[in-house]
């Protein structure tokens, strides 16, 4: 899964997403939303990409599942 982009206005938002995905802290999560695209959640069932793709939709990032 690859992080396309999140727009700046929910850029905090995507933050809080991805802190909720993964065990990263924030200054972890905050770099990896100011330095996309990045791959995200590599290795991981279809149910697992498929939930973190919709909660990261919902706010307001572009995912592709590669």
């Amino acid at each position: 899964m690859v992080i396309e982009d999140v727009p700046n206005s929910l850029r905090i938002l995507g933050i809080k997403v991805v802190r909720a995905l993964t065990s990263l802290a924030l200054k972890e999560a905050k770099e990896l939303i100011e330095g996309l695209p990045k791959k995200f959640k590599e290795g991981v069932s279809k149910d697992e990409a498929k939930e973190a793709k919709k909660q990261l939709e919902e706010a307001g990032a572009k995912i592709a599942i590669v």
